[in-house]
Protein backbone atom coordinates (compact mmCIF):
# COMPACT_ATOMS: atom_id res chain seq x y z
CA UNK A 1 0.00 0.00 0.00
CA UNK A 2 1.32 3.20 -1.22
CA UNK A 3 2.16 6.06 1.75
CA UNK A 4 -0.63 9.03 1.27
CA UNK A 5 0.66 12.35 -0.28
CA UNK A 6 -0.15 13.95 2.50
CA UNK A 7 0.36 13.09 6.03
CA UNK A 8 -1.99 14.49 8.69
CA UNK A 9 -0.98 14.86 12.50
CA UNK A 10 -3.55 15.94 15.15
CA UNK A 11 -2.04 17.56 17.77
CA UNK A 12 -3.88 19.58 20.48
CA UNK A 13 -5.17 22.74 19.15
CA UNK A 14 -3.63 22.27 15.57
CA UNK A 15 -2.20 20.28 12.68
CA UNK A 16 0.35 19.31 10.95
CA UNK A 17 0.19 18.50 7.04
CA UNK A 18 3.41 17.35 5.48
CA UNK A 19 3.82 17.35 1.58
CA UNK A 20 5.09 14.03 1.17
CA UNK A 21 6.90 12.45 -2.08
CA UNK A 22 10.12 12.87 -0.96
CA UNK A 23 11.45 11.03 -3.96
CA UNK A 24 10.43 13.91 -6.80
CA UNK A 25 11.16 16.88 -3.71
CA UNK A 26 7.54 16.47 -2.83
CA UNK A 27 6.78 17.87 -6.53
CA UNK A 28 3.13 18.30 -6.64
CA UNK A 29 1.03 16.44 -9.01
CA UNK A 30 -3.03 16.08 -9.60
CA UNK A 31 -3.96 13.61 -6.79
CA UNK A 32 -1.88 15.32 -4.36
CA UNK A 33 -2.99 18.96 -5.00
CA UNK A 34 -6.81 17.10 -4.43
CA UNK A 35 -5.18 15.60 -1.24
CA UNK A 36 -3.71 18.95 0.13
CA UNK A 37 -7.43 20.51 -0.86
CA UNK A 38 -9.62 18.19 1.18
CA UNK A 39 -6.73 17.73 3.76
CA UNK A 40 -7.03 21.60 4.61
CA UNK A 41 -10.66 21.78 4.38
CA UNK A 42 -10.58 18.96 6.69
CA UNK A 43 -8.69 21.26 9.27
CA UNK A 44 -11.39 24.21 8.37
CA UNK A 45 -14.50 21.89 9.34
CA UNK A 46 -12.22 20.85 12.84
CA UNK A 47 -13.45 23.45 15.30
CA UNK A 48 -10.72 22.68 18.05
CA UNK A 49 -7.66 22.99 14.98
CA UNK A 50 -6.98 26.14 15.53
CA UNK A 51 -3.78 26.42 13.83
CA UNK A 52 -2.47 24.86 10.75
CA UNK A 53 1.39 24.06 9.83
CA UNK A 54 2.60 22.75 6.46
CA UNK A 55 5.93 21.15 5.86
CA UNK A 56 7.02 18.74 3.80
CA UNK A 57 9.28 14.90 3.85
CA UNK A 58 12.76 14.60 3.30
CA UNK A 59 14.95 17.32 2.18
CA UNK A 60 12.49 19.94 0.20
CA UNK A 61 9.61 21.57 1.13
CA UNK A 62 8.38 21.52 -2.41
CA UNK A 63 9.72 21.77 -5.95
CA UNK A 64 7.00 23.07 -7.70
CA UNK A 65 4.34 21.61 -10.08
CA UNK A 66 5.54 17.90 -11.41
CA UNK A 67 6.42 18.87 -14.63
CA UNK A 68 5.92 15.71 -15.95
CA UNK A 69 2.02 16.14 -15.70
CA UNK A 70 2.97 19.25 -17.88
CA UNK A 71 4.75 17.74 -20.99
CA UNK A 72 2.68 17.78 -24.29
CA UNK A 73 2.60 15.12 -26.62
CA UNK A 74 3.10 15.70 -30.18
CA UNK A 75 1.15 18.14 -32.20
CA UNK A 76 -0.30 19.22 -29.29
CA UNK A 77 -0.56 22.30 -27.18
CA UNK A 78 -0.61 22.29 -23.43
CA UNK A 79 -3.37 24.41 -21.93
CA UNK A 80 -1.71 25.15 -18.31
CA UNK A 81 -4.22 27.74 -17.20
CA UNK A 82 -6.32 24.75 -16.85
CA UNK A 83 -4.61 23.81 -13.86
CA UNK A 84 -4.37 26.69 -12.16
CA UNK A 85 -7.97 27.48 -12.61
CA UNK A 86 -8.81 24.23 -11.18
CA UNK A 87 -6.48 23.77 -8.73
CA UNK A 88 -3.64 25.83 -7.90
CA UNK A 89 -6.10 29.03 -7.34
CA UNK A 90 -8.64 27.56 -5.07
CA UNK A 91 -5.33 26.54 -3.08
CA UNK A 92 -4.36 29.93 -2.70
CA UNK A 93 -7.56 31.27 -2.15
CA UNK A 94 -8.73 29.11 0.69
CA UNK A 95 -5.22 29.04 2.68
CA UNK A 96 -5.83 33.12 2.80
CA UNK A 97 -8.83 33.01 3.78
CA UNK A 98 -8.66 30.46 6.93
CA UNK A 99 -10.11 31.19 9.74
CA UNK A 100 -6.92 30.47 11.61
CA UNK A 101 -2.96 31.49 11.22
CA UNK A 102 -1.27 29.01 9.01
CA UNK A 103 2.59 28.36 8.95
CA UNK A 104 4.58 27.10 6.69
CA UNK A 105 8.29 25.14 8.01
CA UNK A 106 9.95 25.55 4.83
CA UNK A 107 12.41 22.68 5.60
CA UNK A 108 14.48 22.62 2.55
CA UNK A 109 14.01 23.92 -1.35
CA UNK A 110 10.69 26.16 -2.02
CA UNK A 111 10.66 26.66 -5.71
CA UNK A 112 8.25 27.86 -7.96
CA UNK A 113 4.60 26.89 -7.39
CA UNK A 114 6.37 25.59 -4.30
CA UNK A 115 7.52 28.79 -3.37
CA UNK A 116 4.42 30.43 -3.29
CA UNK A 117 2.44 27.97 -1.69
CA UNK A 118 4.89 28.76 1.45
CA UNK A 119 4.40 32.74 0.65
CA UNK A 120 0.66 32.42 0.60
CA UNK A 121 0.62 31.20 4.18
CA UNK A 122 0.26 33.60 7.21
CA UNK A 123 3.65 32.69 8.38
CA UNK A 124 7.16 31.42 6.93
CA UNK A 125 9.53 29.88 8.96
CA UNK A 126 12.63 28.49 7.36
CA UNK A 127 15.72 26.49 7.56
CA UNK A 128 19.15 28.07 7.29
CA UNK A 129 19.88 25.63 4.26
CA UNK A 130 16.29 25.73 2.63
CA UNK A 131 16.32 28.58 -0.35
CA UNK A 132 13.67 30.10 -2.13
CA UNK A 133 13.49 30.16 -6.08
CA UNK A 134 10.64 31.63 -8.28
CA UNK A 135 12.05 29.15 -10.76
CA UNK A 136 9.43 30.09 -13.26
CA UNK A 137 11.39 31.76 -16.21
CA UNK A 138 13.94 29.05 -16.34
CA UNK A 139 11.06 27.45 -18.46
CA UNK A 140 9.50 29.99 -20.17
CA UNK A 141 6.80 30.61 -17.49
CA UNK A 142 4.71 33.44 -15.18
CA UNK A 143 4.79 32.92 -11.75
CA UNK A 144 1.66 31.64 -10.36
CA UNK A 145 0.07 30.81 -7.04
CA UNK A 146 -0.46 33.83 -5.99
CA UNK A 147 3.54 34.97 -6.53
CA UNK A 148 3.53 38.11 -8.83
CA UNK A 149 0.65 39.85 -6.17
CA UNK A 150 2.87 38.01 -2.94
CA UNK A 151 6.17 39.62 -4.27
CA UNK A 152 5.90 43.40 -4.18
CA UNK A 153 4.14 43.38 -1.32
CA UNK A 154 6.41 41.33 0.62
CA UNK A 155 9.90 42.82 -0.50
CA UNK A 156 9.28 45.47 -3.22
CA UNK A 157 8.85 45.92 -6.68
CA UNK A 158 12.68 45.66 -7.05
CA UNK A 159 13.44 42.58 -5.46
CA UNK A 160 10.27 40.61 -6.51
CA UNK A 161 11.33 41.90 -10.67
CA UNK A 162 14.88 40.51 -9.69
CA UNK A 163 13.46 36.95 -7.97
CA UNK A 164 11.00 36.53 -10.62
CA UNK A 165 13.29 37.67 -14.14
CA UNK A 166 16.13 36.25 -12.77
CA UNK A 167 14.83 33.10 -11.44
CA UNK A 168 17.77 32.85 -8.60
CA UNK A 169 17.71 30.48 -5.57
CA UNK A 170 17.58 33.14 -2.49
CA UNK A 171 18.98 31.64 0.70
CA UNK A 172 16.70 31.54 3.91
CA UNK A 173 18.52 33.98 5.75
CA UNK A 174 18.64 36.83 2.56
CA UNK A 175 14.61 35.62 2.49
CA UNK A 176 14.40 36.70 6.08
CA UNK A 177 16.73 39.43 5.88
CA UNK A 178 14.64 41.20 2.83
CA UNK A 179 11.33 40.13 4.78
CA UNK A 180 10.08 37.90 2.31
CA UNK A 181 9.81 35.15 5.66
CA UNK A 182 8.68 35.36 9.00
CA UNK A 183 12.03 33.98 10.08
CA UNK A 184 15.30 31.81 9.91
CA UNK A 185 16.33 29.08 11.93
CA UNK A 186 18.89 26.57 12.73
CA UNK A 187 17.93 23.31 10.47
CA UNK A 188 17.98 21.16 13.98
CA UNK A 189 15.40 24.20 15.32
CA UNK A 190 12.75 24.56 12.50
CA UNK A 191 10.59 21.80 13.76
CA UNK A 192 10.40 22.93 17.03
CA UNK A 193 10.25 26.74 16.50
CA UNK A 194 7.20 25.78 13.96
CA UNK A 195 5.54 23.88 16.66
CA UNK A 196 6.10 26.85 19.05
CA UNK A 197 4.43 28.76 16.57
CA UNK A 198 1.69 26.63 16.67
CA UNK A 199 1.15 25.96 20.25
CA UNK A 200 1.26 29.88 21.11
CA UNK A 201 -1.64 29.93 18.20
CA UNK A 202 -3.41 26.86 19.80
CA UNK A 203 -4.45 29.28 22.86
CA UNK A 204 -4.28 32.71 21.27
CA UNK A 205 -8.16 34.34 20.74
CA UNK A 206 -8.73 32.72 17.32
CA UNK A 207 -11.60 34.65 16.30
CA UNK A 208 -9.50 37.73 16.97
CA UNK A 209 -6.85 36.71 14.75
CA UNK A 210 -9.28 36.08 12.14
CA UNK A 211 -10.29 39.55 11.92
CA UNK A 212 -6.64 40.58 11.80
CA UNK A 213 -5.80 38.54 8.82
CA UNK A 214 -9.08 39.78 6.87
CA UNK A 215 -8.10 43.75 7.56
CA UNK A 216 -4.34 43.07 6.16
CA UNK A 217 -5.29 41.09 3.16
CA UNK A 218 -7.68 44.25 2.65
CA UNK A 219 -5.00 46.88 2.84
CA UNK A 220 -3.31 46.63 -0.17
CA UNK A 221 -6.37 47.79 -2.44
CA UNK A 222 -8.25 49.96 0.21
CA UNK A 223 -8.11 53.89 0.41
CA UNK A 224 -6.73 55.54 4.17
CA UNK A 225 -10.36 56.13 4.52
CA UNK A 226 -11.64 52.63 3.35
CA UNK A 227 -9.00 50.63 5.66
CA UNK A 228 -9.96 53.46 8.94
CA UNK A 229 -13.76 51.94 8.00
CA UNK A 230 -12.86 48.75 7.82
CA UNK A 231 -10.93 48.68 11.01
CA UNK A 232 -13.78 50.44 12.88
CA UNK A 233 -16.30 47.67 11.45
CA UNK A 234 -14.04 44.37 12.32
CA UNK A 235 -13.11 46.08 16.06
CA UNK A 236 -16.75 46.07 16.69
CA UNK A 237 -17.23 42.43 15.46
CA UNK A 238 -13.58 41.81 17.90
CA UNK A 239 -15.70 43.22 20.84
CA UNK A 240 -18.60 41.02 20.83
CA UNK A 241 -16.06 37.93 21.21
CA UNK A 242 -16.59 36.28 24.25
CA UNK A 243 -12.71 36.05 24.16
CA UNK A 244 -12.61 40.05 24.05
CA UNK A 245 -14.10 39.63 27.38
CA UNK A 246 -11.88 37.18 28.87
CA UNK A 247 -8.79 39.19 27.82
CA UNK A 248 -9.76 42.21 29.69
CA UNK A 249 -10.96 40.72 32.36
CA UNK A 250 -7.38 38.58 32.62
CA UNK A 251 -5.37 41.61 31.98
CA UNK A 252 -7.58 43.51 34.81
CA UNK A 253 -6.83 40.10 36.85
CA UNK A 254 -3.40 40.03 36.24
CA UNK A 255 -3.93 36.41 34.80
CA UNK A 256 -3.29 34.64 31.52
CA UNK A 257 -6.35 34.62 29.77
CA UNK A 258 -8.15 31.29 28.84
CA UNK A 259 -9.44 32.03 25.21
CA UNK A 260 -11.48 29.71 24.17
CA UNK A 261 -11.08 30.75 20.19
CA UNK A 262 -15.16 30.28 19.65
CA UNK A 263 -17.79 32.88 18.47
CA UNK A 264 -19.89 32.26 21.20
CA UNK A 265 -19.73 30.60 24.58
CA UNK A 266 -20.70 27.01 23.28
Amino acid sequence: MSEPLILVQQEVGYRILTLNRPDKLNALNEPMLVALREAIEDAAADETSRALMITGAGRAFCAGQDLVERVAKPGETMELGVGQEKHYNPLVRRLRALPFPVIAAVNGTAAGAGCNLALACDIVVAARAAKFAQSFARIGLVPDTGGTWLLPRLVGDARARGLALLAQDLPAETAANWGLIWKCVNDDALTYEARRICEHFSVAPTQGLALIKRALDASPTNTLDAQLDLERDLQREAGTMPDYQEGVRAFMEKRKPKFTGRKGNS
